[in-house]
């Protein structure tokens, strides 16, 4: 419904909440979560 992988999005939302600050658990959403990832590969 996203676009997103639901396999690799939970993947990586596994991977990272553990040493995610609680300001930025808005960044994990699946409708937030691919924004957010070419963010990172632009920047």
């Amino acid at each position: 419904m996203n676009d997103v992988d639901p396999q690799a999005w939970l993947a990586d939302v596994l991977a990272r909440i553990n040493d995610l600050p609680q300001t930025r658990l808005d960044e994990l959403p699946p409708w937030k979560w691919r924004a957010v990832g070419l963010k990172e590969a632009v920047a």
